[in-house]
């Protein structure tokens, strides 16, 4: 927003992200994995609901259809991954009786005390109506989000902060990184598609990947496709990307930043 505010700003990300339809518009980091069984039934298990979350679904969830949401996955209680929270009213108040959410015993602690209300609904206050919410806790053993296998990959987010990406089938999901063990990078061999923190290049950042290190991440753990993600204004989408494109034709690295809405079709 200061970029946009300050008439000595020659930032050229910021106004182009104001643009419709620019790449470098760019809301907190989410995915939404779509299913739709022999019976018909869509399933939409969503990463995160980060405090644009709203926006986001206004956006996205009518052109793919998304009329319900049946699990929600957290991967940490930062307010880029929970601060939409109160948000999911609109639609345990209207489309379905309760949404699940999966995160661990530490994330719900946090998410109490900042939605009080949620945790515990006999505590609100007010007249307008509360998200129906079921937490369960999990642990860094699989569990099932709506059917689909989830396999918490444990990473590192800040020195000794340890929070969760997820694998499903042959899907790396890592939304907030800065290293990544050798047991995660076990949990994460043979994913056919990675999609890996890159927050900025060249400044290292205390909590999250650089572009250089989450290139070198792709390189060192060996998956066929990187798709990069929670990119600050550093990041210019198009000429970034045409940089990337080059790793393909001299290391056979395919690296590319995503964009919002991106769609992905993988075998589940």
């Amino acid at each position: 927003m200061s970029c946009l505010t300050s008439p000595e700003s020659d930032c050229p990300v910021c106004p182009d992200a104001m643009k419709p339809g620019s790449p470098n518009r760019r809301r907190n980091t989410s995915l939404l994995i779509q299913r739709e069984f022999s019976d018909g039934r869509i399933s939409n298990v969503v990463i995160d609901a980060g405090k644009f979350f709203y926006e986001s679904a206004m956006h996205w969830f009518p052109k793919y259809n998304v009329q319900t949401m049946d699990a929600l996955v957290i991967t940490h209680a930062h307010a880029d991954a929970v601060g939409g929270l109160d948000d999911l009213r609109d639609w345990t108040n209207n489309n379905q009786e309760s949404l699940p959410i999966y995160l661990r015993e530490t994330d719900l602690d946090s998410v109490e005390s900042l939605f009080f209300y949620l945790v515990d609904r006999n505590k609100q206050t007010g007249g307008g109506g509360v998200a129906k919410l079921t937490f369960e806790t999990i642990d860094d053993s699989p569990f099932d989000a709506d059917g689909l296998e989830m396999i918490p990959l444990p990473v590192e987010h800040g020195r000794g902060q340890e929070i969760f990406g997820f694998r499903f089938g042959e899907v790396s999901y890592i939304s907030d990184a800065s290293a990544i063990s050798d047991s995660t990078t076990e949990l994460i061999a043979g994913s056919e598609l990675l999609v890996l923190d890159a927050l900025r290049p060249a400044r290292t950042h205390g909590t999250h990947f650089t572009l250089e290190q989450a290139v070198d991440e792709a390189r060192r753990l060996g998956v066929k496709r990187t798709l990069l993600t929670d990119a600050t204004h550093d990041i210019d989408h198009v000429p970034v990307n045409a940089e990337l494109a080059k790793l393909k034709e001299s290391e056979g690295l395919d690296i590319q930043y995503a964009y919002d809405g991106m769609e992905i079709s993988v075998e589940l």
